[in-house]
């Protein structure tokens, strides 16, 4: 990439995201087009209150003229059977690079992930289940107020629910889960994420 295609133009429109701190869509300052582990396109700044870190899944007018990387592939084998108890993380695509940080730190902490496919990802799953939701013991909700409108996702949590199988919530803003799975252990990953990280960790590991 080159400084000219990989920052923002001012002249162009704003880009604006949720900052996860302020728990509000702000404008992008300093944005630049970045790509997932997985050649998703997406765009990465800073937010103009707290100057933390935000991201925007999905592409825009910065990742004009740029070549999509090689996807690296998490944990998408599905023809390699999961360990039992491979954590399943249930997020959507706005939330992914959230997702993919808690996945890395979830495996340096010895639980094995398993990342859900987002829609455009999807394959045709024989029974309409994908072989992860049956092999995973445990699941990870990022709770977000895009999980609350994502089928595919509901789809996942769901079928868990049905099963039985421990569902843990890692809240990424104030809004309240489904009611059905209202009483699964919740940790506020905005406020303190190494505390929240950890207390995780021990509640998966139960």
């Amino acid at each position: 990439m080159n400084d000219h295609a990989e920052y923002y133009d001012e002249d162009e429109e704003a880009i604006e995201a949720y900052c996860v701190r302020c728990k509000e869509t702000i404008e992008i300052e300093n944005p630049r087009a970045v790509w997932t582990r997985r050649g998703i396109p997406a765009t990465r700044g800073e937010c103009p209150d707290c100057g933390g870190t935000v991201f925007r899944m999905g592409r825009t007018a910065l990742h004009s003229g740029e070549a999509r990387p090689a996807a690296v592939q998490v944990a998408s084998n599905t023809r390699t059977k999961l360990a039992q108890d491979t954590a399943y993380i249930n997020f959507t695509e706005a939330d992914a690079e959230l997702a993919e940080q808690l996945a890395d730190d979830l495996q340096k902490a010895g639980i094995a992930t398993w990342l859900h496919e987002t829609p455009d990802e999807a394959v045709h799953w024989a029974g309409g289940v994908h072989p992860a939701l049956s092999e995973c013991s445990r699941m990870v909700y990022l709770l977000s107020p895009q999980a609350l409108h994502s089928e595919s996702v509901e789809a996942a949590w769901k079928f868990f629910k049905s099963k039985g199988k421990r569902i843990v919530i890692a809240q990424l803003a104030p809004i309240e889960p489904p009611d059905a799975i209202r009483r699964s252990a919740r940790f506020d990953m905005t406020a303190n994420y190494r505390s929240a990280f950890r207390q995780m960790v021990q509640a998966l590991s139960q």
